[in-house]
């Protein structure tokens, strides 16, 4: 494949990743500032829960739309390797989120407001994202071995 077709590839993946990770972050977003500010959850693991959350729409987006043309291992293996990723991924961003709280804690002098905790939140989801899409690109919807 010459490089400005795999290029145009990558961008019509990385755009329906993108589109399917707003939507995955909306919920994230949504379920989170539910537990939080509505229950009275602690910060991290509403993190957890929220994450595990739009981890549903996450996998039956990418897989029937993002990486639908990928190679379809096994589907226990897949969903198993789906898994460990977003296991990961969700402990790396609990603990950003756990970091950027105790941060903002200590900058304030106070407990952060809700307007600061999402700050922390989404940043977190960005650089999440950002490893999640290395992570499924490369490993989870992998491309089908050349024959």
């Amino acid at each position: 494949m010459n490089p400005p077709s795999r290029l145009r590839r990558l961008v019509g993946v990385g755009s329906r990743f993108l589109v399917v990770g707003a939507l995955s972050t909306l919920i994230e977003v949504g379920v989170f500032n539910l537990l939080v500010f509505v229950w009275g959850w602690d910060v991290v693991t509403a993190k957890i829960v929220a994450s595990l959350v739009a981890l549903v729409n996450a996998y039956i987006g990418n897989r029937e739309w993002t990486f639908r043309h990928r190679d379809r291992r096994g589907r226990v293996s897949e969903v198993v390797l789906f898994l460990v990723t977003n296991a990961v991924c969700t402990a790396l961003g609990a603990g950003l989120v756990w970091v950027g709280v105790e941060f903002a804690t200590v900058a304030l002098g106070r407990a952060p407001g809700a307007v600061a905790v999402n700050i922390v939140n989404l940043a977190s989801i960005v650089i999440v994202v950002l490893l999640r899409f290395v992570l499924y690109h490369g490993i989870v919807f992998r491309v089908s071995p050349a024959k």
